[in-house]
């Protein structure tokens, strides 16, 4: 009678065990704390990748216009880019900032598909640029 006990007690101790979620890590499961990612913190994250595309982009160091170029930003649930962020191809690091910006576009897309976004329709096409003072500005 003991041994049936034994095993129903173990059986049921196990049975009340909670199970630690796949997306909790070490740190997590010893405070008991589960971090769920929200729109706003993936929005935030986001906005920190093009933070650091804005850092690459330098629009100073260009005499004329024809070294000015405008690069796009994000991607509209909609399609195509938020907005075109100029530069100057003679001081900014071309193919550091199309990788950046490529991850900043990769993002927001499946940000846009996992919240289920709309956006306008719009073309938004690249602003015409002007060197003003030795910086690339968009007209």
């Amino acid at each position: 009678m003991q041994k049936i006990l034994t095993v129903l007690f173990v059986t049921l101790a196990a049975c009340n065990r909670a199970a630690v979620p796949p997306e909790q890590d070490d740190a997590d499961s010893k405070s008991g704390s589960v971090v769920a990612p929200t729109q706003d913190s993936e929005w935030k994250a986001i906005e920190a990748i093009e933070a650091e595309a804005k850092t690459i982009a330098k629009a100073s160091g260009c005499a004329s216009a024809d070294v000015c170029r405008a690069a796009p930003v994000g991607s509209r649930a909609c399609g195509g880019p938020r907005y075109y962020i100029p530069y100057c191809s003679v001081t900014t690091d071309s193919a550091a900032l199309s990788n950046k910006l490529e991850e900043v576009a990769k993002a927001e897309q499946a940000y846009n598909r996992k919240y289920n976004l709309a956006s306008t329709c719009e073309m938004r096409l690249p602003p015409p640029l002007e060197s003003a003072g030795g910086s690339c500005v968009a007209k």
